[in-house]
């Protein structure tokens, strides 16, 4: 039985993102499978789905910046009533190709995370795509609920204290598996203005790390903070671009709608 799982509290997700990422696991994976959501809310989310609620803590989550450390709730001794590997995805990827692979790589009691390839010179993994052991992060969160706050102003992203102190160690997924929408599908300047952002050859999931949702690619802008216009329109508004901003970062963060995206992610 392959598990996959995700998480969801508050309203900036919700049943849209969770109803499409079942149906994208759904056609992508190899029968049988789970698909388990542990959520605040369970109204308007498809009946396939599996809804548990969130684990509970001991401990208050840490008022962070940067960081989503409320998915430290699925660190604890038990997850649910989940037993063996658990495959977590964040609601916000899309699922592009077969995951049967993602239950196949190394061994199951392995802890596997996504190469973070953004930071170019740490050995650091990205934590929207991971695989481990149902209830096998207890020492990992057994070390955070130590001091909740100081842990995550030092460590700034919760991949990185996974990374770090995850039992036994982490292993990544092969190159290639999982891409970066940012990085690896958007077309570098000044391609960004002529052509749409590529899938990979390959790739099996894309994830949406920053600001930037499907929704925003499907449309072609880099943030629900900017209204979709054409390279033309862009260029003419380069003196209204957020003065925080350099010239550089505003002309880069230009992308053309990517319709392939909407084909993916939907129900």
């Amino acid at each position: 039985m392959k598990q996959v799982i995700c998480i969801n509290w508050g309203t900036k997700y919700g049943p849209t993102y969770i109803n499409r990422l079942y149906g994208m696991v759904a056609r992508n994976i190899t029968p049988p499978f789970r698909f388990t959501c542990f959520c605040d809310n369970s109204e308007n989310i498809r009946a396939e789905v599996d809804c548990q609620p969130l684990p509970k803590i001991d401990y208050e989550i840490p008022k962070a910046k940067t960081g989503i450390w409320p998915k430290s709730r699925l660190w604890g001794e038990t997850l649910g009533d989940l037993k063996g590997p658990v495959l977590f995805l964040d609601l916000d990827v899309i699922v592009t190709g077969s995951l049967d692979s993602f239950f196949e790589a190394g061994a199951p009691e392995d802890v596997i995370l996504t190469r973070n390839r953004v930071v170019v010179f740490e050995k650091l993994g990205q934590t929207s795509v991971f695989r481990f052991m149902a209830g096998g992060l207890k020492p990992l969160q057994d070390l955070f609920k130590t001091d909740p706050q100081g842990i995550a102003e030092e460590y700034r992203y919760e991949q990185r204290f996974v990374t770090r102190n995850a039992p036994g160690g982490v292993k990544f997924f092969p190159d290639g598996w999982v891409a970066h929408f940012r990085r690896d599908c958007r077309r570098p300047f000044p391609l960004n203005y002529f052509l749409p952002p590529k899938l990979p050859k390959g790739a099996r999931i894309v994830i949406f790390a920053g600001h930037l949702n499907p929704q925003d690619a499907i449309e072609g802008r880099w943030s629900d903070a900017v209204p979709p216009r054409s390279p033309l329109a862009h260029l003419r508004a380069i003196g209204q671009r957020d003065r925080s901003g350099s010239i550089w970062r505003y002309l880069r963060h230009y992308i053309r709608p990517a319709p392939w995206v909407g084909d993916h992610w939907r129900p």
